[in-house]
This record gives C-alpha cells, sequence and structure tokens, in this order.
C-alpha cells in the first residue's frame, strides 16, 4: 500500500483549470453560507425564546445599574440578603414614584395644552386661508370631514387594538414577574451564577473566558452609567430650556427624554423632534427655534464631554456601528430589540477585544473590576487617543 504522506507530485498540466481567485471565493462562500445559516437559526431560536431572553437580558441590565449599590451596602458590613431587599425596595420605590409624578404632571397639563393646541389650529387655519395658499373655507371643512371620517371607520381596529392590548396585560405582568426573580437571583448570588457558568467552558481556556467575561460585565456597567448620567443631563438641560421658554409639559416632555436616552442617537433625536414640536405649536417659531438649539447644545455636551470620560476604553462604539445595531434590533425585536442593541454590542466589543488581546494571556481573573469603566477594555496603548497625522498623510 502506498504511503499517503509520499504521493506523487501532480504535473501542472494535470491540474483542476480552476483559478485560485475563484477557488478562494468558493471556500469563502460556503464558508459564509454556514454562519448566515446559523445566524439564522439563532435568531428564530431566540425569537421563539422572547419571552424569556428578554425579560432575561432587562434583569441583566437593571442588575448592572444596580449591583454596585449592592456591593457598597455589603462593605459596610450590612448582610448581602438584606442589601438586595434594601436596594430592589428603594429602586422599586423610586421608579414608582417617578412613574406617579409624570403621569400626574401629564394629566394636569392636558387642559392647557389643549388650549393652546386649539389656538394653534386657529391660526394655522387662518393662514391657510389667508395666506400664500389661499385655501378656500369649504375645501377647509372637507378635509376635516374627510378626517373624521377616516378615524370613524378606524375606531373598529383601534377597539379591536385595546382589546388586543388589554389581553396582553397578563403576559406583561408574568415578564415583569421574571424580570424581578431573575434580577433577585443576580443580585444575591451572581459571582456563583458566573462560576457555575463557567463550568461549561474547557478548562485550559477557563481562564481567558473568565477575564473576558468580566471585562463583559465591566463595559456593561459603564454602559449603564453613562446611559443614566447622559439621560439625566439631558432631562434636566432640555427640561430647563423649556421651563425658561414656557413650553406646556415640560416635566413630562424632560421625563420621556430622560427615557428615550436609553436608546443611544435614535431616542434622543426623536424625544428632541417631540418636544420642538410641541414648542411650535404652542409657543411659536421662534421658541421652537432656541429650544432646538438647546436641544443640540446638549447633544453636543453628551457626546463630546460626558461619553468620553463616562465610557471605558472597550465601550466606545462608532456610530456608524451604534445606529447599524439599534436600526438591527428594531427590525428584529422591535422596541426591547433597539434597547438591548448596543448593550449587546458594547458586550461582544469588549469581550472579542479581550480574546483577542495579548495582554489578557496573564491577567488574572480577580483583578478585574467590574466598577471601573477602565477595567472594560484590556490595556491597549494609543486605543483611548485618536491617530496621529504624520507629516505628507491626508487630513
Amino acid at each position: 500500500m502506498a504511503d499517503p504522506r509520499h504521493e506523487p507530485e501532480v504535473p501542472d498540466d494535470a491540474r483542476p483549470v480552476v483559478p485560485r481567485l475563484l477557488r478562494v471565493a468558493a471556500e469563502l462562500g460556503w464558508r459564509l453560507l454556514v454562519v448566515g445559516a446559523t445566524l439564522y437559526l439563532l435568531g428564530l431560536a431566540l425569537g421563539y425564546l422572547s419571552s424569556v431572553v428578554v425579560p432575561v437580558s432587562i434583569a441583566l441590565l437593571l442588575a448592572a445599574m444596580l449591583a454596585p449599590a449592592v456591593t457598597f451596602l455589603v462593605r459596610h458590613r450590612i448582610p448581602r440578603g438584606l442589601a438586595v431587599v434594601i436596594v430592589l425596595i428603594g429602586g422599586l420605590a423610586v421608579l414608582g414614584g417617578l412613574l406617579t409624578f409624570v403621569v400626574l404632571t401629564f394629566v394636569n397639563g392636558l387642559p392647557a395644552l389643549r388650549v393652546q393646541l386649539t389656538k394653534s389650529v386657529d391660526a394655522v387655519a387662518n393662514w391657510l386661508t389667508t395666506g400664500p395658499l389661499h385655501l378656500s373655507a369649504a375645501q377647509l371643512r372637507d378635509s376635516v370631514n374627510e378626517l373624521v371620517t377616516t378615524l370613524t371607520n378606524s375606531q373598529t381596529g383601534f377597539t379591536a387594538g385595546a382589546l388586543t392590548t388589554a389581553a396582553t396585560v397578563g403576559g406583561v405582568l408574568a415578564q415583569a414577574l421574571l424580570v424581578l426573580f431573575v434580577l433577585i437571583f443576580l443580585l444575591a448570588d451572581g459571582p456563583g451564577i458566573w462560576t457555575f457558568l463557567l463550568r461549561a467552558v474547557p478548562a485550559g481556556t477557563r481562564t481567558r473566558a473568565d477575564v473576558a467575561g468580566r471585562r463583559s460585565l465591566a463595559a456593561l456597567v459603564s454602559y449603564v452609567r453613562a446611559t443614566i448620567a447622559v439621560a439625566t443631563v439631558d432631562a434636566v438641560g432640555i427640561g430647563i430650556g423649556m421651563a425658561v421658554l414656557g413650553v406646556p409639559l415640560a416635566i413630562p416632555l424632560s421625563a420621556l427624554v430622560f427615557l428615550g436616552a436609553f436608546v443611544p442617537i435614535i431616542g434622543s433625536v426623536v424625544v428632541g423632534t417631540v418636544a420642538v414640536l410641541i414648542a411650535l405649536v404652542s409657543n411659536g417659531l421662534v421658541p421652537a427655534l432656541i429650544l432646538l438649539g438647546v436641544v443640540l447644545v446638549v447633544q453636543q455636551l453628551e457626546s463630546h464631554l460626558l461619553q468620553p470620560i463616562l465610557l471605558g476604553r472597550a465601550v466606545r462604539l462608532h456610530p456608524l456601528a451604534v445606529v447599524l445595531a439599534i436600526a438591527t434590533g428594531l427590525l428584529v425585536g422591535g422596541i426591547a430589540g433597539a434597547l438591548l442593541a448596543v448593550p449587546l454590542l458594547a458586550v461582544l466589543n469588549s469581550a472579542i477585544r479581550s480574546l483577542r488581546s495579548e495582554a489578557d494571556e496573564h491577567v488574572d481573573p480577580a483583578d478585574v473590576h467590574a466598577s471601573r469603566p477602565a477595567e472594560s477594555g484590556p490595556p491597549e496603548p494609543g486605543l483611548d487617543r485618536e491617530p496621529e497625522l504624520r507629516q505628507g498623510d491626508p487630513p
């Protein structure tokens, strides 16, 4: 039997007439097909299990936000179980009080907004009849009648939607309870859960996986902290601008700005646009332009000052990557997908950087602290600096 290690060399004229570029393209093609099919099946599985995946992901975000408070209480000799109870009760009290305050303020401000809206509609109707369009009163009346007819015909659809929403209240409550249940266990026994998960990793790479996981947790904590700080600055800055300009519902809109900041870039733009439109309808063109300037200044402050200071090295993502991640999350998972897309991208970015870094090969997992933004990425020189232009390089 011939030794396969000493096969005779095939002459050049007997080789397959397949260009090397085509062979490489074919190999890349089937590998990309395998990766695409894997991602597609993974997406189907996550979509099927969305009722579990979304609550667990939200619980992870909340745990990243509340874990430092639990750690602080434990360091001051408070039992961990009691610290978890204190933090959860305090967080629920703050959240419930904030929502109650926002709802009551919004309800109390609706009459003033309705009066101002009526005046604005009358002003618009007057401009349509006396302005350059010169519409007649009959044309305006016909347009209003068509709008009323459309809304009346859609009443059945609205009613069905309301019934569907009411039917899903039970599911929402069940998912909220699952979030609370998972959050309690993450805060009470997070290190134990992580140790259990590491047992599935081969022993030879367990240390690297541990370091990468801790880097990812640090990235998540840094992201949540920075997002809360940015959301607070946005809400306070834009809220003060609306209050000074006399825009109705300034406090509820400020709360909406706070919530919108948790969807980076897109959330701030959408909520800021809503605030400017309300100012335009209720206060006129000049106050709306002033408020637009306030919104732009606040957003520039957050993007050029707050985020570089508060975010760790591995959490700083290119705006294009953020927009694409949000668009993909919105397409796949709706609002929940848009909310979770950027944290997931930050976690994956930090983990991949850690696994690829030679500096993390000799790092002790115990030396990586999730509460420090600098721990979200391996020590890579120059990562925090903009690349310097050499002489002769294009700007």
